[in-house]
């Protein structure tokens, strides 16, 4: 146990230093959120999910899906479908740039494996990830699907129409995740639209609710494993996931102003020097 820990951590600091790579590069992206999801991805796409990179379809039969709701996130996105085989690592250097596949907000008509909606607008990605369950149960596949939001993103409406007809649709083989650093790119959640108790919103909507760590790998791996254990049981499952945005690189950590602000090239070398190189740099 202590060894494959060991192996996810080398896996999300490489991660962590694609990521302020690839913003830096073209001093355009969002690394905040980006940093502070990089264990939770390592985690998803290494040990939760049962997917295959090497044989990519749009349709995804017979393996969980993934879907990315808060898709301002892309870097650490891009990063680890790169790195777990769906496409090759060097291919990050195409990041943001003119006819890439990899664009600031993932889309689909490029057609880049891994990716299976277009997202960036706030909001929308819990309705597609309980048509993707519906139709899963439909065609008797009994995979899983996923989804990935931001505190802030919850503030919209459409979240909220979604956790209703979830619930009320038994769609039991849905595990979503709230992304909760407690910051937005307008400041502190508090100070723009405070969400109270997520537990207790959740709660009241009928959705079964887990906490976790969302830096802690065998917290992530546990709590996992138990919303997995609960599928099936006629509920959705949110998991409500504590993290600090901009995590692994200290000036980074504790404000929303690395939201969607790149570093300068100073900043790079000082971050870079904060995360070690396990897997080599693209």
């Amino acid at each position: 146990m202590q060894e494959q820990t060991k192996q996810l951590q080398d896996f999300a600091s490489q991660v962590r230093r694609d990521i302020v790579r690839m913003v830096h590069a073209v001093q355009s992206g969002h690394p905040g959120g980006s940093l502070g999801c990089a264990d939770f991805f390592t985690c998803m796409f290494n040990q939760v999910m049962n997917h295959n990179p090497s044989n990519f379809s749009m349709d995804g039969k017979g393996e969980d899906l993934f879907f990315l709701s808060n898709g301002h996130i892309s870097p650490v996105y891009y990063s680890v479908l790169a790195r777990v085989g769906y496409f090759p690592v060097d291919e990050l250097n195409m990041f943001r740039k003119i006819d890439s596949r990899l664009q600031g907000h993932p889309t689909t008509h490029e057609g880049l494996p891994g990716v299976r909606i277009a997202s960036g607008s706030l909001g929308q990605g819990l309705s597609v990830a309980i048509g993707a369950a519906l139709s899963k149960k439909l065609n008797g596949d009994e995979s899983i699907v996923y989804s990935l939001h931001g505190d802030g993103e919850i503030q919209e409406g459409q979240i909220w129409e979604a956790a209703m007809y979830a619930a009320g649709n038994k769609v039991d083989n849905l595990i979503s995740t709230i992304d909760y650093n407690h910051k937005q790119i307008d400041g502190d959640i508090d100070d723009v639209l405070p969400l109270g108790s997520l537990r207790a919103k959740w709660e009241a909507f009928d959705w079964k609710v887990l906490e976790m760590n969302g830096h802690d790998i065998n917290d992530i791996l546990n709590t996992m494993q138990e919303a997995k254990s609960l599928t099936g049981k006629g509920k959705p499952i949110m998991i409500i996931m504590k993290t600090e945005m901009g995590q692994g690189v200290d000036f980074m950590m504790g404000t929303h102003k690395w939201h969607g602000s790149p570093p300068n090239d100073e900043q790079l070398t000082a971050a870079l020097q904060q995360l070690e190189e396990t897997l080599g740099d693209y």
